[in-house]
């Protein structure tokens, strides 16, 4: 009994192994610990594991089908709902989504919802076991889908499987989005997410690259030409800094640029491809989400000699993920609680060679909850740094807004759009995602994605 109800803990890369390359850190599930840990499942009745996915995966069905060995068969029936089951098994906060809901948790810790996922996932294209659902008759309706991220992927998707025939245009040389430009190939290999926007494709959508809706054409072009719908999932793509003195310092970065660099310019593999970042000394990263982690890990893995986390609330504020959180600390980055920046001094060659930092306390709750950090007088010390990256979050790309006549934003230029919908102040303009909440998760991305899909098929039907 006592197996029963242990969760299953998935293998790893060793901490002195992983910090030398960018391989990715969890192995997974063997199809033995995959059976021990689907055990645990109770087959709720009224499952609030389902009620806590932004995408409504049936999970008490799929994790049935593993306990019977059905793997396969498991990964299909997460494809019902979900069209990128290996990205979300990786990234998904289940934490405090649907594992937060398990009934299982209550008295013990939840059943591994996310690993199961991800094991099927990788189970299914492992096997070549991957294939297409039965398609409808094409309805002639056309939807363009600006941005390739986790919420336009979702959308193209669903539509694709209504029957109609849908565009997504990408500004980037490569499909994906954050899951690409963003997140490190050792929490989420491109080949995982290359094969998930594969499955995408042929589902019947089309992927065009180097596409920047704004420039290339405008939503009112595109809405005057052949798509009788489109969707705007462009993300939150801009670089947010804390405007403090000495930002512009050379070695000096934003979270975008720095991730970006490495993951998409494969920065990470100089001089094979000549794009370097700098690769040694110490190197402060500014945050504590998972951009800070990622940034942070990146750090360490291009030769950092000292990688620390400077964040100005406690450890228990932290928005990253607990798994994150931990990876980081076994790699040995160091992390500086209740301090921030307020100065970064240059050298008489512009290069950035101190943080000037002061020492913060925590104050009442801000509009998040969380308590406000706030300044201690006469704190100040210095830190050296070679490197600094500001991960503290990000703007939306203000160019379909400026380029958009009539396209409701609000204060912080985020576009607006009903929650139960997606839909904008323009006819057939939906929006979900980042553009609209700012940085959130993958899953919430996806989850707007779903709901705005649904709209829009009902718009292009004429249902109300």
């Amino acid at each position: 009994m006592k197996e029963r109800h242990d969760r299953q803990k998935i293998p790893e890369q060793k901490p002195s192994e992983r910090i030398n390359n960018f391989r990715e850190v969890p192995f997974g599930y063997t199809e033995e610990i995959a059976l021990k840990e689907a055990s645990r499942c109770l087959e709720c009745k009224k499952p609030m594991c389902v009620q806590g996915c932004p995408v409504n995966v049936p999970i008490p069905d799929f994790i049935k089908l593993v306990k019977h060995g059905k793997f396969v068969e498991a990964a299909r029936k997460i494809k019902e709902a979900n069209s990128l089951p290996a990205i979300c098994g990786r990234v998904c906060p289940q934490e405090d989504q649907c594992e937060k809901l398990c009934v299982i948790g209550k008295k013990g810790k939840p059943v591994a919802i996310g690993a199961l996922e991800r094991f099927v996932a990788d189970y299914e294209r492992e096997k070549g076991d991957v294939i297409i659902p039965d398609m409808p008759p094409k309805t002639g309706r056309k939807v363009a889908v600006v941005g390739s991220g986790p919420a336009g992927l979702t959308v193209a998707g669903e539509l694709a499987k209504k029957g109609h025939e849908v565009t997504i245009f990408e500004a980037l040389h490569k499909p994906g989005g954050v899951l690409v430009y963003g997140i490190p190939e050792f929490r989420l290999p491109k080949k995982i997410v290359e094969s998930e926007i594969d499955y995408v494709k042929k589902l019947g959508v089309k992927i065009i690259p180097n596409a920047v809706i704004g420039k290339s054409a405008t939503v009112a072009e595109l809405l005057e030409g052949e798509f009788d719908a489109v969707f705007i999932g462009s993300g939150a793509g801009a670089p947010k800094f804390m405007n403090i003195p000495g930002e512009n310092c050379v070695g000096v970065f934003s979270a975008n640029e720095y991730l970006t660099r490495s993951n998409l310019m494969k920065a990470y593999r100089f001089p094979e491809y000549d794009t370097p970042i700098p690769m040694g000394g110490i190197v402060a990263v500014v945050g504590g989400g998972n951009v800070a982690m990622d940034s942070a890990r990146t750090a360490l893995r291009l030769g950092a000699g000292k990688v620390m986390i400077i964040y100005r609330r406690s450890r228990e504020e932290m928005p990253a993920r607990i798994d994150e959180i931990h990876h980081a600390e076994e790699e040995g980055i160091e992390f500086h609680f209740l301090v921030n920046p307020v100065e970064f001094i240059c050298d008489e060659y512009g290069k950035v060679k101190e943080a000037e930092c002061i020492k913060m306390k925590l104050g009442e709750p801000d509009d998040s909850g969380r308590r406000r950090p706030v300044k201690i007088d006469g704190s100040e010390f210095s830190v050296k740094v070679d490197t600094v990256i500001i991960a503290i979050g990000n703007d939306p790309n203000p160019l379909i807004q400026k380029t958009t006549p009539g396209l409701e934003v609000n204060r912080w230029g985020n576009i607006i759009s009903e929650k139960e919908s997606g839909k904008t102040s323009i006819e057939g303009v939906y929006a979900g995602g980042d553009i609209v909440t700012g940085a959130a998760t993958v899953i919430e991305a996806m989850g707007a994605g779903k709901i705005a899909a649904g709209a829009i098929h009902k718009f292009l039907m004429g249902e109300k």
